[in-house]
This record gives C-alpha cells, sequence and structure tokens, in this order.
C-alpha cells in the first residue's frame, strides 16, 4: 500500500484518482490524505500523519508521495516557493523518520521560470493556447473570483465544464514527472 498527502481534499483527490486510473494504476491500493491548506503538511503533529505512522507500523504502507503547491514566496518567506516548500517538507520527512520511504512533488506552472503556482498552473500549462486564453480570459474579466482559494476552485469548474470529453492532457509532458513519481510509487 502508498499513501499520498495532496493539498486540499476532493477536488485534489478526485484529480489524482483520475490520473492513477490513466496510468492503470490502482487508486484502491492508495492511502489518500488531504491535508486541507499547505500549513498542515509542515505540523508534525498532524492527525494525518498520526494516522500515516500506525499504517507503517502494521505494513500497511511502504511509500509515501507528498504532493504540494510551490504557491508564491512573496506571499509566503517560509513555506511560498519551490526551493522553501521543498526544503520545509523534506525537513518534516525527517522530523517524522519517513525520509527513506518518502518522495516529493512540488506542483507549478510549468512553463514559467519561475517554478511557482499550482497544481491548477500545472494543469492550465498543459492547455493549448486557445483553451488557457479562454480560461484566463475569464478569470481575468471577473474580479470577483480573484481569491486564492476562490481561483483555484473556479478554474477546476470552467475547465471541466469548458472541456468535458478531454478533461486533462495527461500525456503533456509537463506530467511527466508526476506520472513518473506515481508510477515509482507501485514499483516493488
Amino acid at each position: 500500500m502508498v499513501a499520498l498527502f495532496h493539498e486540499g481534499k476532493s477536488i485534489d483527490r478526485d484529480f489524482f484518482e483520475l490520473l492513477l486510473s490513466h496510468l492503470k494504476l490502482n487508486f484502491n491500493k492508495v492511502s489518500f490524505y488531504g491535508m486541507g491548506s499547505k500549513s498542515n503538511f509542515f505540523k508534525q503533529n498532524n492527525k494525518s500523519y498520526k494516522k500515516l505512522k500506525l499504517e507503517i507500523y502494521d505494513n500497511k504502507v511502504d511509500k509515501i508521495l507528498f504532493i504540494i503547491d510551490s504557491d508564491y514566496e512573496k506571499d509566503n518567506k517560509i513555506y511560498g516557493g519551490y526551493e522553501n516548500s521543498l526544503r520545509e517538507i523534506k525537513l518534516i520527512q525527517k522530523e517524522l523518520n519517513i525520509e527513506n520511504i518518502s518522495d516529493t512533488f512540488i506542483a507549478y506552472d510549468k512553463n514559467s521560470n519561475t517554478k511557482e503556482g499550482y497544481l491548477e498552473s500545472l494543469i492550465l500549462s498543459s492547455l493549448d493556447n486557445q483553451q488557457r486564453e479562454c480560461i484566463e480570459s475569464f478569470l481575468n474579466k471577473c474580479p470577483e473570483f480573484k481569491g486564492r482559494d476562490n481561483h483555484k476552485s473556479i478554474f477546476n469548474m470552467i475547465y471541466k465544464n469548458a472541456y468535458p470529453k478531454a478533461p486533462y492532457n495527461f500525456e503533456h509532458r509537463n506530467f511527466d514527472e508526476l506520472k513518473q513519481k506515481l508510477k515509482d510509487l507501485f514499483n516493488e
């Protein structure tokens, strides 16, 4: 069994289940841990970590993948940005004594040089120019959706409604690293 830690709750989990299905990996062999906000990843006493430790002790989990958003360093000097996110998640893995069975994927806009953004930025980076411009235009013209959390939720709703027949382009190269890390979870 493998453990997959992700931000958010059901929206992110739905995305990962679709990706695992696309890769023909059995998501029934995954313990999903929706951590809510990113800051919960860095709390050693988080109840999800207590549950994980029990699953490791009972030999139910032997590999872990942490999937977190890079976010923006300007918004959070400690946890924001790729390097800060990587440093802090490695620190918590060490504190929990799980670094030997853990891997990390940090989501960001793969078309940007900054390595900042979040899962939705990664998804957006896989769209063709016309699809991306359509969604960005809508979000830019609707200021009531500018809140960070709303922006991410609204993006998912727009994307799913606008492109229901091809919800995600998992064959796009921007998903390659994430796909490989997920496949590695299931390798013996």
